[in-house]
């Protein structure tokens, strides 16, 4: 009898304990966070997932405007739980691809037959190639805005496999690409789409080499130390979609995955610059406007505007007794740092303002991120000539927007901006990373 009673106990106990357990609901974070640390060698910006079954960690550099994933296969790529995309499948469309392929030497990653195929590229060497389109297991750290919460994972995280060749010109111990970009199989797209939040991510790059920024998928708030909400001066403007792609292989009618902004005028102490407004604007061909990239270190002008700004710039240094001195690559224009004053927001030079369309859209970059200190004695604008008929007329590269918040809110297609974070006594360092708080 006893035994009876204490075996119907157990079973009773038993299934509370499944149904409770499968009553809960699983835990579906507001956000998820990636640490982003700035390659001193190649000044790429490089973050880390954790991918595959096993997991294993996997360094990729950032590409703002990027497409996809992709991560070499060809060297030490093990997992269990790895899967191609086959041909003419969901997950190909959702891709755009149209492609399909066999492979001899497989089956391996990144070789299989009857498989989807997609267009990686690597736009610091200008390279592109076919690859497998293919899903895996990617694990990555939730949080609420202020600090670090549970590790999720994304069972079935679409990407492509590239070629060995392919990491060419990236930052040491990169083994990929992570994609930013509006495409469909963006990071920002499918992490959205696996935990149902809002298309929106945000970017805060530190400008130091040993310590890390951040990338925020999801919405904010978005806290850094000490107690500091940069989300909440945010300004906007919006994003605007380039009709023809600026990927280094892509099929005719293919949009570009890239951000695009509208820059109105070009200020220097709030005096404006003569520009050819013609060169601001998209054309049909893709070609014009302004776009913001990590590929690029530094800011390009189209060469007029380079011209007009850096004269301009010269001119507004020289009235603060700022005096020019030879350039050193890959800057031209520099100065003596000896007559050049020290503030919160960086050296006391002028300020640069780029109105942007939209109300009060005027992005004001200090010299934090306008100067780069060469040596003990010089000063350079981060600014280069980008050439006649460049594809953008401009592109703002990754140093100006260092200690920036940018938030990319694809949903509504609009830019939040911050300026310097350093004026509120804060970084892009500053994201608590390690514990509760």
């Amino acid at each position: 009898m006893a035994s009876s009673y204490s075996l119907q106990l157990f079973i009773t106990s038993l299934f509370l304990i499944i149904s409770i357990s499968i009553g809960q609901p699983s835990f579906r974070p507001d956000a998820l966070i990636l640490p982003v640390r700035k390659d001193a060698s190649t000044l790429q910006y490089v973050t880390v997932i954790n991918q595959r079954t096993p997991l294993v960690p996997v360094n990729l550099v950032v590409h703002l405007g990027g497409q996809f994933l992709w991560v070499d296969c060809e060297s030490n790529y093990v997992s269990s739980s790895y899967r191609a995309v086959r041909c003419r499948s969901a997950q190909c469309s959702l891709a755009g691809s149209t492609s399909c392929g066999d492979c001899f030497n497989g089956p391996r990653p990144g070789c299989n037959n009857n498989t989807c195929g997609v267009f990686p590229d690597n736009p610091f060497s200008r390279t592109a190639t076919s690859g497998e389109l293919a899903e895996d297991v990617v694990s990555v750290q939730s949080t609420d805005g202020s600090n670090p919460g549970p590790v999720v994972t994304v069972p079935r995280f679409i990407f492509s496999c590239a070629p060995t060749f392919l990491l060419s010109g990236l930052a040491s111990g990169a083994t990929g690409l992570a994609g930013l970009g509006r495409a469909r199989i963006g990071f920002p797209s499918q992490f959205a789409s696996a935990f149902s939040f809002r298309r929106k991510f945000a970017v805060c790059l530190s400008s130091s080499t040993s310590s890390n920024g951040v990338i925020i998928f999801g919405d904010g708030p978005y806290r850094f130390l000490p107690g500091i909400d940069a989300s909440a001066t945010l300004r906007f403007t919006p994003l605007f979609i380039n009709p023809v792609s600026t990927a280094g292989t892509f099929t005719q009618g293919e949009r570009s995955t890239e951000y695009f902004i509208r820059v109105n005028t070009i200020r220097i102490n709030n005096n404006p610059i003569t520009i050819n407004n013609t060169l601001l604007a998209i054309d049909n061909q893709g070609n014009g406007g302004t776009k913001i990239s990590t590929v690029n270190s530094y800011t390009l002008l189209e060469t007029s505007i380079y011209r007009a700004f850096s004269s301009a710039y010269i001119r507004e240094a020289a009235s603060r007794n700022i005096s020019r001195v030879a350039g050193i690559a890959p800057f031209d224009v520099c100065f003596s740092s000896e007559n050049v004053g020290s503030t919160r927001v960086g050296p006391a030079v002028p300020y640069i303002d780029l109105v942007l369309q939209g109300q009060d859209a005027v992005w004001t970059i200090t010299g934090s991120n306008s100067m780069v200190q060469v040596n003990d004695n010089v000063l350079c604008l981060g600014f280069l000539d980008g050439g006649l008929n460049p594809r953008t007329s401009i592109v703002i590269g990754g140093y100006q927007f260092e200690d920036n918040l940018l938030q990319f809110d694809l949903a509504a297609s609009r830019l939040g901006f911050s300026s310097t974070l350093l004026g509120r006594q804060t970084t892009c360092a500053n994201f608590n990373f390690t514990s509760n708080v």
